[in-house]
């Protein structure tokens, strides 16, 4: 397992990554909306607009410029707000600098031969997105610029933060300053995802066996502090809270035994290619239970392409914004709420590799977790998210890996 963490760098997964394109928190809530349903996310990272295009940028002053990631679920609940409902031409013109969450630690800059195993666990503690310098001459074969390859080091020649030791903070080793990389000087940079981290550990499963057919209760992946709502109270309720990671509500009915089963779900993934105004409206008009029945991958955008059009906006009501609630009982049955609002779940049994197959395959960011032989009575007990699969996939390899120790005592050891 230790040989997929250690022999692996980032530099190998950007292989045919696109460029990225900065999005500016001086573009529009419409742009944003746009750029939000073209990405592979289910969000966008927003930076503040460069003052100086001509000049060639170190890693710490780019990453001061970084603001945060703007997500479906910030817009909807942003354009939830009565004022934005009461006019919504004007607040999809309304500047991204005043809806997106600043959070300047979501993103880091690394060097292409930062370690996997550095990058797992700069993900495991928050950061969701890392900024790669993309260079004309990394051809993506594999360990050009590891520190250690078969036993050998290799020295590092451009200057780059490659040769830090493992213990160093990751604010210090995952950023350099001067002197800026031969590599680095084009300015041009492809973003990495959690995504695609699971993405290339899947295509790893022989190499980290046996955990991937493990369950997920064995290997401790099930998050029990998740975020919640009560099918009867009011949808708007995800407005008052921060969801965390993942980003998402579990909107749960109670059952004669006591029990909590979920019904839907209010998350970015099932957010991201939905009509936003639609689901503004039915986020701050309908309860919650209602919300998860009526939330469809309704991808129409005539009401944004009617706004850039300055054209009179419509008025939106149950019928017309695509929500359909049946009313206000939710003991009908769990079937109801099947189709494509259902959430994606798996039991508690569930192998990792089969649970990371799911989130893969629906490109969502999560998995609910449930118990239960019979659906009409499965129980909600956890989530497994991004963190929780990189937690369980290097916890029990901290032991193997050679970057447990300071790179120091490594070469001292490769010398002798």
């Amino acid at each position: 397992m230790a040989s997929v963490f250690l022999y692996h760098v980032v530099g190998d997964l950007t292989v045919g990554k696109p460029e990225l394109e900065e999005f500016t928190d001086t573009e529009t809530v419409a742009s944003a909306i746009r750029a939000i349903r073209e990405s592979t996310e289910c969000g966008i990272p927003v930076w503040k607009r460069r003052t100086n295009p001509g000049m060639i940028e170190n890693n710490e002053m780019r990453q001061q410029r970084f603001v945060g990631i703007l997500t479906s679920l910030d817009v909807v609940s942003f354009l939830a707000k009565p004022q934005c409902l009461d006019d919504h031409v004007k607040a999809v013109k309304t500047l991204v600098s005043d809806v997106v969450v600043p959070n300047n630690a979501l993103l880091k800059i690394v060097d292409p031969g930062t370690r996997l195993i550095d990058a797992l666990e700069m993900m495991k503690q928050g950061v969701r997105r890392l900024l790669v310098p993309k260079s004309t001459v990394w051809k993506g074969m594999s360990k050009r610029f590891s520190i250690l390859y078969h036993g050998k080091w290799l020295k590092n020649t451009d200057g780059s933060c490659g040769n830090l030791s493992a213990n160093t903070s990751f604010s210090s080793s995952s950023s350099c300053s001067s002197p800026t990389p031969a590599y680095m000087q084009n300015n041009s940079f492809c973003c990495l995802s959690r995504e695609d981290i699971i993405r290339f550990l899947l295509g790893c499963l022989g190499a980290l066996a046996p955990l991937p057919l493990s369950s997920i209760s064995s290997l401790g992946a099930i998050n029990q502090n998740y975020n919640s709502i009560d099918a009867s109270l009011p949808a708007s309720e995800a407005m008052q809270k921060h969801p965390g990671d993942p980003s998402a509500f579990a909107i749960m009915e109670s059952t004669p035994e006591g029990h909590h089963r979920i019904l839907g779900e209010i998350s970015v993934s099932k957010l991201w290619k939905c009509d936003y105004l639609a689901a503004a409206w039915a986020l701050a008009s309908l309860s919650a239970g209602q919300f998860v029945m009526g939330i469809e991958d309704n991808v129409s955008s005539r009401w944004l392409n009617d706004v850039c059009d300055n054209s009179k906006p419509r008025k939106h009501s149950s019928t017309n914004s695509g929500f359909n609630p049946a009313g206000p009982s939710f003991g009908v049955g769990r079937s109801t709420y099947r189709g494509r609002s259902a959430p994606l779940t798996c039991k508690t049994t569930s192998s990792l590799a089969a649970v990371m197959a799911q989130i893969l395959s629906h490109r969502a960011t999560h998995v609910w977790v449930t118990e239960g032989e019979d659906d009409d009575v499965d129980v909600l007990v956890g989530v497994v998210g991004y963190t929780d699969i990189l937690a369980a996939v290097t916890k029990q390899s901290s032991s193997m890996i050679p970057g447990s120790r300071s790179i120091l005592e490594l070469r001292s050891e490769t010398h002798h």
